[in-house]
């Protein structure tokens, strides 16, 4: 099966920012991908740079809503699946949110991130609420897919819970900057994160300029024994495309042995606060 993750910039002009995904999402489809995955806040300039200035209802969309809706007709039309990223409102809160739309064209499932930072050029404390505490899971015609939105991707209780909850691919839509983090960081967490729960990983990132933040792009793929199948450039905007198996995750270390070796009658106590 194949999946393709949409490495692109976002610029002030929305609209523009949408038709570019939509045109990105066609030729993904017609190049035989069957789930197709966007950054975080890819139709959008990333928000959480500056301070928010109260007025973030402005800002933030409704799931289902206008933007939902165009990629939902897409979704049916084509027979895939399409994972977005939105700035969501929900009555009196706002949230970092992603849409999984089913190859029907519903929404199969909206994830919010749990995990909100505050440091300097990621003001997200000041734009999002801690999303759902259940761990989602979806299941779709091409495999059992979780999310873990940016920041969520840096915790070991999180990533386990989606591979115990049966996921058998994790997306990963983020917005990470150059300087952001040492050299290579992420990536090996992710690669851990695969390994260790038995999964394929698929993180999908902002590429390029904005103000005071440089987008690293680098999105990549890599299998449940953590060996990474698929990677993009650093510079460019890009569809990245990667053939998984997923059979594999069956066969993996983790579902082999890790899993089956777990002392889950101890662990509450190590974690007692």
């Amino acid at each position: 099966m194949k999946i393709a993750l949409i490495q692109q910039s976002a610029g002030t002009d929305i609209r523009k920012n949408i038709d570019k995904g939509i045109e990105n999402v066609y030729s993904a489809a017609a190049a035989g991908a069957k789930i197709i995955c966007f950054p975080e806040l890819a139709f959008t300039p990333f928000y959480p740079q500056k301070r928010s200035d109260g007025n973030n209802f402005d800002l933030a969309e409704e799931i289902p809503g206008r933007i939902t809706n165009e990629f939902s007709q897409i979704a049916k039309e084509k027979g895939i699946v399409i994972i977005l990223n939105l700035y969501e409102r929900v009555g009196d809160k706002t949230f970092d949110s992603t849409p999984i739309i089913d190859s029907n064209g519903k929404i199969a499932n909206v994830v919010r991130m749990m995990h909100i930072t505050q440091y300097e050029h990621f003001y997200e404390q000041d734009y999002y609420f801690p999303g759902d505490p259940e761990i989602k899971i979806t299941g779709t015609e091409f495999g059992k897919i979780g999310i873990a939105i940016c920041y969520d991707r840096h915790y070991p209780e999180y990533m386990r819970a989606l591979g115990l909850a049966g996921a058998e691919i994790v997306f990963i839509p983020q917005a990470g900057a150059i300087g952001e983090w040492p050299e290579g960081l992420y990536e090996a967490e992710v690669r851990t994160a695969a390994f260790q729960n038995g999964y394929f990983t698929a993180l999908c990132n902002r590429v390029g300029k904005e103000e005071n933040l440089h987008f690293a792009g680098e999105s990549f793929v890599s299998d449940p024994d953590g060996k990474i199948i698929a990677r993009a450039a650093s510079d460019k905007e890009e569809i990245l495309y990667s053939e998984i198996d997923l059979d594999l995750v069956n066969n993996s270390y983790a579902r082999k042995l890790f899993m089956r070796h777990r002392r889950k009658n101890i662990y509450g106590k190590w974690f007692e606060e």
